[in-house]
């Protein structure tokens, strides 16, 4: 499918893709993304086929009303524990990041600082690292990585949010975060929907390897 014309090498161009060929000659294969993930972070998505889906949806993200769990393999033992932190897209070394973490504050918070909360919950200890589950009440960019590391844990395979972490590395190809668990309420029937993915082979693999150190 990356051949088709106008594919960017995205799951949303490959899935607009596929609607067309379904849908027969002609069609549009209209598709609004609802919930994005990072690249290299595995796991499910929500996507709209209608304009109404699409602002129903976005609405249920705006209120907080989505239910999403997220695994993820992090650095060290970490404690079960509720992180509440305003983030800002610029932190002070151009790096996303929360409030007065980076730099001591000073004044009220910027405008550009918005509310951040993950519960973490840790599932497995390994060697070297802790099995997590982390379940949000707000999603904003990067939010679990970020408060993972600034609390002392970055996830493996981290790239951007390990600069300050001084412990022992374990390497990974990817980030090892995966979105688990989806939930919202069917914009058209009004019904609950939860979808729940495993996490695909790489992850399990680091895992169990871990376990055997």
């Amino acid at each position: 499918m990356a051949d088709e014309p106008g594919n960017k090498d995205t799951l949303a161009d490959y899935l607009r893709t596929q609607l067309r060929r379904v849908s027969g000659h002609g069609a549009d294969g209209k598709l609004g993304v609802v919930h994005r993930l990072d690249r290299d972070t595995s796991g499910l998505m929500v996507f709209a086929r209608t304009a109404h889906a699409q602002r129903a949806l976005a609405a249920q993200f705006r209120q907080h009303a989505i239910e999403r769990a997220y695994v993820a393999i992090a650095h060290g033992t970490v404690a079960a524990q509720r992180v509440d932190t305003l983030l800002l897209p610029d932190r002070g070394d151009g790096l996303r990041g929360s409030w007065g973490v980076f730099r001591r504050p000073t004044g009220d918070a910027p405008p550009t600082a918005r509310q951040a909360v993950t519960h973490i919950r840790p599932l497995a200890a390994l060697a070297g690292a802790t099995l997590v589950e982390c379940r949000l009440d707000t999603g904003r960019q990067h939010q679990i990585r970020i408060h993972l590391s600034e609390s002392g844990h970055p996830v493996v395979g981290e790239r951007v949010y390990i600069r300050d972490y001084a412990g022992p590395t374990i390497e990974a190809a990817r980030t090892m975060l995966h979105a688990r668990t989806l939930g919202f309420v069917h914009p058209r029937t009004g019904a609950a929907m939860s979808f729940e993915r495993e996490p695909p082979d790489d992850f399990r693999a680091t895992v169990e390897a871990l376990r055997r150190v």
